[in-house]
Parts: C-alpha cells; structure tokens; sequence
C-alpha cells in the first residue's frame, strides 16, 4: 500500500510540475488560488431570475447583454463590459444604485424565449432602459417603449461614452472611489442619494414607535408633538408619511384630549394609547423596517437611525416657504428636545437652538442653520470617536460637504482647518447643494419606481393640516388650514371609510450584494 501511495504523489507531483511550463495547459491549480480568472461584475440572468432581479433593483437604470457563449465575438466583447460593470455593479462598485448590468446567455435553452421577447437577432446585443420597464420586452421599430437598443458599444470606451450622455454624467473607466479621501460612494452618488426616501420613512416610523414604547406623549409634550405633525403633513418628502402623519393628526384630539392629564403628576393612559395609535401607521403598514440604505453602516449599531433622522430633518428645511422657517425651527427644535431618547445628544441639540436669538424670516437661512448645526455634530463626535474608537470605519464624522463632492462650495483658498467654522464657505453654492441633494435628488428614485403612481395627488387629503386648540400655526398655512378646519366634518366620514380599503403600492428593496 505504501508504495502505491508514493507513486500516486509523485504522478501528482509530474503533472503539477508539466503544468507550470511554459504553454502547457494547466492541469491543477493550486488549493485556494481560485484560478486567476478576472472577477465578473456583470450579472448573469437567465429566464427564472429575470424579472424579479430587475424589479427589485434599487438601481434607477439597467443594461442587458444578450449573447451567446459559443460566440467568439461574445468572448472578446466580455472584457470591455465588465470594465465599465465595475463601476456600477457589486459591493465595491465606484458609482452604486445607478446601472444595473446584466448578462442574458441566448445559448442556453432555457432563456430561448427571453430572448425571443426581445427580437434579439445578433450578438452580441445591448438594450438600456429603466429595470422595471425590461418585462414588456422589445420590439424593432416599437413605439413608445422605454427599452432601448444601445447602438455604440464596441469598445468600453465607447459604451461608457453612450452612458455619459443618456444621463449627463462624466463617468471614467479609471475612476475610483473616494476612499483617500474619505469620501463614502453613499454621499457622493445621487443613485444612492435617492435610496435614502426609504430610510426617511424608516426613521419616521422608528421614531414614532419609541415614543409610543417610551410613553413620552405628556401634557407638557402634546403641544410640540402636533406641530411636529404639522410640519410632515405638509413637508414630508414621501407621499404615504404625509398621509399617515394627516390620519394621525386629525384623530389626535379624539384619541388623545387635553382632559386625559387630570394632573400633571400623573401620565396619559399610555397602555391604552398605543393600543389606539398601533392602528395609525406614520407611514404606511409596507414600511421596510431593518434595510437602511443610504444609512448602511458597516456596523450594526452606527449610523441607521440617527442617520435617518438628519436626512428628514434636511428634507423638511428645504421644502418648507419663507413664512414657515420660523415654525419649522421651533418644530424640530421641541421635537428633538422632547422625544429624541439620546439625552446628551438631545441636551446639546437644544443649546444649539437656544444660541439663536432672532427668528427666521428665510427657508434659505433655516437650512442654513441646520446644515451649520449638523456640522457642529459631526466636529464634536469627530474627535469623541477618533479617542475612543467607536466611529464606523467606513463612514467616519466628516465635515459636510466635502470639497471632492462640492468643490464650488468653497472659495478658492479652500479651509483653512478641519473645523467648520474655520472653513471659508461659499454659502450660496452650499444652499444650492442643500436643495438638489435633499430635495429633487431625494425623492428621484421615489417617484421612478411608481411609488407616487400617476403622479397625482389629492391634495385636501396630503396637504391637511388640522388646527387644534393646542398649537399656535405658521401664518404662511393659516389661510389653508381655516380652510381644512372648515372641512373637517365632512372629510371625518370620507376619510375613516377610505381606510378600510386603502392600499399603498411600494417594492420593498432589499439590501442584496448582486
């Protein structure tokens, strides 16, 4: 047996050693090398996958190849477009949630009537268009379709150029991420800029559950609490938290009177409270809950929550009017005092608002403040986190914005230290930044993936601000909630009948490295 055993190794040890010469083929590879085949970035769907891998896709548009293997022009192609899937594909990618690229092999006899759908008639061939707009398939000379056939391709170079000029981008096969500089793909993407909609809802509905799970509706909180409601009834960037935030406000008197505090040594009856408001989803019952997107951080417990709560912050100071900012300050300013649960974090929020000494008269000066307040955050924990440890090494405290992602924000002998104060900014070129990045960025990929349906919007329904006899409103939408408060016995019936049977139409996005 011993012998036997010898001379299988050294067969083994022959064939290992001719494979290693040069122009031999290589029998065996060493273990755990892996072959050095180049990574695909591209991602291979057949006829069972496609579909559903398209319609889940966060990305705003998606390319598919159709070729086939035997193909030697197929296999010449492959490197040209994987260099420009690695851009846009895979965990590592340098410009996410933007191109889906994908791979159909026609070869196959499974994905013949995929192809087929397509009129594919040569390889290989390209189609670009938005990901859910791929399960009508494509026609030649059909009309009206949003399904495209990429017609310069031949080299990346060339296909990387047809891109650029489909979306206005300036994209380049050598780009890298920003990782020098510490610059997250997340803030410098708008792809994944727009993802953050869904952890805007997220943080709403989270920051509603604690205060249920807390019991932090008072009497001295009641007050802040409806302006607060208010302000996302009419300002909220997704659609189904403007409704939900409406239902709630207009029961708000009904499930919570002012005559349920008897003292004020004694709470609300909370217990029956979150029985009652349980039934009130703030955004809507299809909520993903657990899938932060644009506030992924690499550890489970940095960023997520917090996160979510800047960004809907900015995304109310940038939609609110001139007549407004001064109730959207003192809106969030309580909201944060009273029902943020971080206490330090909460104390430190106030004294900020507390510095300001004269109301805001300009939506302009409020976002202003706020994104000088976030900086003033950011500065703090920088350090707190640099001494112990504690950031998320992939997402640290930064100043915002960076001058990789605004370079006109800042004026051209650029910072002249870390800290934001001592920054020679451009304000007018930050405010602009603060609109495209919070407002239509924002809520781009809401509207693409049919979130918002037809576009259309009953406006007594989103835009009902309800007055109450605990609150003092902004003048600015005094004139639209008399009218509302005019309306308000009619609308009760319509309104409770419509809850019975309302639907919210949302694709839950699911975080998948594909």
């Amino acid at each position: 047996m011993s012998h036997v055993y010898w001379i299988l190794i050294l067969n083994l040890w022959i064939l290992k050693a001719t494979s290693l010469q040069p122009g031999s083929r290589t029998v065996l590879r060493e273990i755990g090398t892996g072959g050095s085949d180049p990574k695909d970035y591209g991602v291979e769907l057949n006829a069972t996958n496609f579909d559903g891998v398209l319609k889940d896709t966060p990305a705003t548009y998606a390319i598919v190849e159709f070729f086939a293997h035997w193909c030697p022009a197929c296999r010449n192609y492959k490197p040209h477009y994987e260099k420009v899937a690695r851009l846009f594909n895979g965990p590592d990618a340098v410009h996410p949630g933007i191109i889906l690229m994908t791979r159909v092999d026609c070869a196959l006899k499974i994905n013949t009537g995929l192809c087929d759908k397509f009129s594919v008639s040569h390889y290989p061939m390209l189609f670009w268009g938005p990901p859910t707009k791929f399960s009508t398939g494509w026609k030649p000379n059909q009309e009206k379709s949003e399904i495209r056939e990429i017609d310069n391709w031949r080299t990346a170079e060339l296909l990387l150029n047809w891109i650029n000029k489909q979306i206005g981008s300036s994209y380049g096969l050598d780009d890298e991420k920003f990782e020098n500089e510490q610059l997250p793909s997340n803030i410098s993407d708008p792809g994944q800029t727009a993802q953050a909609i869904f952890d805007v809802e997220e943080a709403t509905a989270i920051a509603f559950d604690i205060i249920l799970e807390q019991k932090m509706i008072k009497s001295k909180t009641r007050a802040s609490l409806i302006k607060f409601l208010q302000l996302l009834v009419a300002h909220h960037p997704s659609q189904r938290c403007r409704k939900g935030s409406a239902e709630v406000l207009v029961n708000f008197d009904e499930f919570c009177p002012l005559d349920m505090w008897s003292s004020d040594k004694h709470d609300v009856p909370t217990s029956n409270l979150k029985e009652v408001l349980h039934d009130f989803q703030i955004c809507g019952k299809e909520v993903p809950r657990g899938y932060w997107m644009f506030c992924h951080g690499s550890r489970n417990e940095t960023r997520g929550f917090s996160c979510g709560l800047w960004v809907l912050m900015h995304s109310l100071s940038v939609r609110i009017e001139d007549g407004e900012s001064q109730f959207a300050f003192t809106s969030i300013c309580d909201f944060i005092h009273n029902f943020f649960i971080c206490e330090e974090c909460r104390q430190h929020f106030y004294e900020m608002c507390s510095r300001v000494t004269s109301p805001f008269k300009k939506s302009r000066d409020f976002a202003l403040w706020l994104w000088s307040a976030h900086n003033e955050v950011n500065e703090r924990l920088m350090k707190e986190e640099a001494s112990l440890k504690t950031g998320d090494p992939k997402f640290p405290k930064t100043i915002w914005p960076p001058k990789q992602l605004c370079p006109s924000c800042y004026h051209l002998q650029g910072p002249k230290d870390k800290g934001t104060n001592q920054i020679d900014w451009d304000q007018n070129e930050v405010f602009k930044l603060l609109m495209s990045y919070y407002g239509n960025t924002l809520i781009s990929l809401y509207k693409g993936k049919g979130v918002l349906a037809d576009g259309r919007t009953n406006a007594t329904l989103d835009d009902l601000v309800t007055s109450t006899n605990a609150v003092v409103v902004p003048i600015g939408a005094a004139f639209a909630i008399a009218i509302a408060s005019c309306m308000f016995g009619a609308l009760a019936c319509y309104w409770r009948s419509r809850q019975k049977s309302r639907k919210y139409y949302h694709q839950p996005y699911y975080l998948k490295n594909i």
